[in-house]
């Protein structure tokens, strides 16, 4: 009986994968329920995130939209800025634009200061996203739902409130993952 159900966890993370940081789908209620039961995040935080990703992607896409290709995660108030800017200037203000936004905690700025990726990349790093995801559910020390993936020009960011040994875990399984180049942890620990 437990196929079926493995089956559904790999069809949630292949679409979770594809509607990452889609605040639309979340705020509509698709799978919110499910999805707050083992996070380690209070409710208002997941909310807060959820604006946080809103906002600056807005802001953003105001100033930058033909310019820069910027993903913007938020965990636990923690922000992740993936992509590509145009300039070292047009980096460092995008990094400014997020962190003016009210309850930003910290900002990683990770842009690639490069021309826009092309689809062809931006599907490869959907594919590992999903692979990293459906591998998690083989593993005995996290849950898989602990651990955010964002996947960017085969680099693979982790975040997450997790522990040491989780994150290692995750980690690892990332990198001996096919088609990953990199992982980068930004996790924020709990030991």
């Amino acid at each position: 009986m437990r196929y079926p159900n493995f089956l559904n966890y790999m069809i949630l993370a292949a679409i979770l994968g594809s509607l990452q940081g889609c605040f639309p789908v979340v705020a509509a209620g698709v799978g919110t329920g499910a999805l707050m039961a083992s996070d380690r995040r209070t409710t208002g935080t997941y909310v807060e995130d959820e604006g946080i990703e809103l906002k600056a992607g807005n802001r953003i896409s105001e100033k930058y939209k033909d310019t820069a290709h910027v993903n913007v995660t938020s965990f636990n108030r923690h922000v992740l800025i993936t992509g590509e800017a145009p300039n070292e200037e047009a980096k460092a203000d995008i990094a400014k634009i997020v962190a003016s936004i009210t309850n930003v905690k910290a900002v990683s700025n990770e842009l690639a200061v490069s021309g826009k990726a092309g689809l062809t990349s931006r599907g490869s790093d959907t594919i590992i996203t999903g692979d990293v995801k459906v591998r998690f559910f083989d593993n005995k020390i996290f849950q898989p739902d602990h651990v955010k993936v964002i996947t960017e020009n085969g680099t693979v960011f982790l975040m997450g409130l997790v522990y040491h040994k989780e994150a290692d875990a995750a980690a690892e399984i990332a990198s001996t993952t096919s088609g990953v180049q990199r992982v980068v942890k930004v996790f924020e620990y709990l030991d």
